[in-house]
């Protein structure tokens, strides 16, 4: 995490003036005066962290060695130490000359860095804490043995009672779970920050464009939300976390779900296009992957659906970006690789927790299939690929110190929780883990929108 503090803050000073206010190298004016400005004590405080971090590395480097770690650990460890005397000299070019090549490849070999600490972290964790635990069936893609029959779930049955005013309160409560509103609330907070940030590059963003934007993506996501419940209710019925949904217990009919799903379909499509019509194509199609591809196809035949469904989450980013802006950009793009690369890092925690209950209903998922010590051992890898686009993504002009310090922060948190999940292997640190990385992306998207918006 201290590589990575070092990483933004290295981005974030490259962008503003607090590079050009210390333009020399070790020091400020002549090389070796100390700089008379805030910016250029910024640049330079930024250089002397460098010297602590680069010892922390070496220290990496010396453990490894010299505590007797797997081959494929040293290996990683002195990538990252052989390419810290690079990023060191690559950052005194970039002090000294200008040149966006030369600052693209300071940002490149410092992401080279962290990755290769983490992928050492990774490897070490899976030595110390891993056990043989995949199953000795079943390790394909598809897992071969799925109940026929329904399954007891284990939870007590709601059902509609006879009083009228009950009736409603209990068939309305019905209806609003069909939309998911647990979801609804962080992709709606995903399609907000990319408005925000579009706004920092693009006049467009109006309140008029947000609301109809907000509001489609909220139809958008109940639609999609309620076709799951349709399309998995028989599967719902065997496993204890969904067998109270309205679809499972019969509480709202199959054909009055489906029609309330096309109602909010259409109505959100309309709200798209009241934007832009590329705004509705991508809210259609955010839909359509959600309840068909993901539901139907990804979810009970691959061990990769979360990863490829991670895809759904990310679609809103580029629906907000493309609200304001009218076309797809880089900005948005690097917003959704950020979400596309969190989904497995925080779903995964999810299917730990829930193994057994995956298993009954016959879902092919990561723990299921590969076992939970590959399962642990993903969700740092994708932590670590999340955290380095949210650092590409720091690069942009707009983005400042509240996002540097929430990136870090909560990403230190996010990551000690992985870490724990490790040693601990339960369902309490299967959720920590998980409620962490609803913290973390929850917290970065917030700094976005204050970063752009407020600051």
């Amino acid at each position: 995490m201290a590589v990575y503090l070092l990483l933004l803050v290295g981005a974030t000073t490259a962008l503003t003036d607090a590079a050009s206010a210390c333009a020399a190298w070790p020091a400020c004016g002549d090389g070796l005066a100390l700089p008379s400005t805030t910016d250029g004590y910024v640049a330079l405080g930024h250089r002397i962290a460098a010297v602590f971090v680069g010892l922390l590395v070496a220290a990496v480097l010396v453990a490894a060695w010299w505590g007797g770690e797997s081959r494929r650990v040293r290996a990683a460890t002195t990538v990252s130490a052989l390419l810290y005397p690079l990023q060191a000299g690559l950052g005194a070019l970039v002090a000294t000359t200008a040149g966006e090549l030369l600052r693209a490849a300071h940002l490149v070999v410092g992401m080279g860095i962290f990755a290769g600490l983490v992928v050492a972290l990774a490897w070490t964790l899976e030595t110390r804490t891993g056990s043989n635990d995949a199953p000795t069936t079943g390790t394909g893609d598809v897992e071969p043995n799925r109940p026929e029959e329904p399954v007891d779930g284990g939870r007590d049955r709601p059902s509609v009672p006879d009083a009228p005013l009950a009736r409603v309160k209990t068939v309305a409560s019905a209806y609003f779970r069909l939309t998911k509103p647990r979801l609804m609330w962080l992709l709606c907070l995903v399609a907000s920050a990319a408005m925000a940030l579009a706004g920092s590059v693009h006049p467009g963003l109006t309140p008029e464009v947000m609301l109809a934007t907000l509001g489609g993506g909220v139809l958008s996501i109940g639609s999609a939300g309620t076709l799951n419940h349709v399309f998995e209710r028989d599967i719902d019925r065997k496993m204890q976390r969904t067998s109270d949904r309205p679809l499972a217990t019969d509480v709202v009919p199959v054909r009055n779900a489906l029609a309330f799903a096309a109602a909010l379909g259409v109505a959100s499509v309309a709200l798209f296009a009241s934007v832009n019509l590329l705004a509705a194509v991508l809210g259609l199609g955010a839909i359509a992957f959600y309840s068909v591809v993901y539901t139907l196809l990804l979810k009970p035949n691959t061990v990769q659906n979360t990863v490829i469904g991670g895809a759904a989450g990310a679609l809103p980013a580029l629906i907000g970006w493309v609200a304001v802006t009218g076309s797809v950009g880089w900005g948005g793009l690097l917003l959704a690789t950020v979400i596309f690369l969190w989904t497995p890092a925080h779903f995964y925690n999810l299917a730990l927790a829930y193994k057994d209950d995956y298993e009954r209903g016959g879902f092919p998922m990561m723990p299921v299939v590969r076992g939970e010590t590959v399962t642990r051992k993903h969700i740092l890898w994708y932590l670590g690929a999340t955290l380095v686009a949210a650092g590409a993504l720091g690069t942009m002009t707009a983005l400042g110190s509240v996002y540097v310090l929430t990136s870090v922060l909560f990403g230190g948190v996010f990551l000690w929780a992985v870490v724990r999940l490790h040693y601990e292997q339960s369902e309490g640190a299967a959720f920590r883990a998980f409620h962490a990385s609803n913290a973390y992306l929850g917290a970065l998207l917030l700094a976005i929108v204050v970063d752009t918006l407020v600051l």
